[in-house]
């Protein structure tokens, strides 16, 4: 498969998404009583249908979830000029929140109902600038471990063409919301 052709596939994904979003909760937080009785599976799964609110980092930070599994997400990002550090590439902090995002929500399928998580530890590498010629890009992550107390993930940062631009991992606290 080409690149463009990827990038294509790519689009109409993030497309179909952002409509989703758009059409259904919109964008903000779920209220407790819209997520009670809710595995963390179900509650990710809500947003992808537009139940719930798509959560705000995204619209801010110009990136939607475009796909769902237990353990698994993809999130893409749309690199833009206002996330430009002084050099004129995507600043770091813009890549370390996307994958923080994927990584902590995909953890966040595997609670159970009445559990929690917040990112404990996040350990980015970024092995490669994105410049203003990369369209989009997407971070997969995958838990690696979910435990009562700790869970790990790790993803990576790659273009349509196989790039790879960051890797990451981290652990995160799971507990019992009150």
């Amino acid at each position: 498969m080409t690149m463009s052709s990827e990038l294509s596939i790519w689009l109409a994904e993030e497309a179909k998404a952002i409509a989703t979003y758009e059409s259904g909760a919109g964008i903000g937080t779920a209220t407790r009583e819209q997520i009670a009785g809710m595995t963390g599976l179900q509650m990710m799964q809500a947003i992808m249908r537009g139940d719930l609110p798509a959560a705000p980092i995204g619209k801010t930070l110009d990136f939607c979830l475009v796909h769902l599994e237990e353990g698994k997400t993809i999130f893409q990002g749309t690199p833009l000029d206002k996330h430009f550090n002084p050099l004129g590439t995507i600043h770091g902090g813009w890549t370390s929140t996307l994958l923080d995002s994927a990584l902590g929500c995909a953890v966040h399928t595997k609670m159970p109902v009445g559990r929690g998580y917040t990112t404990a530890e996040l350990n980015v590498h970024m092995v490669r600038a994105i410049t203003p010629k990369v369209e989009r890009v997407r971070a997969i992550a995958e838990v690696l471990h979910c435990g009562r107390q700790l869970a790990t993930a790790q993803a990576k940062l790659v273009g349509p063409d196989g790039t790879l631009y960051a890797h990451a991992s981290c652990t995160c606290l799971v507990f019992e919301m009150k």
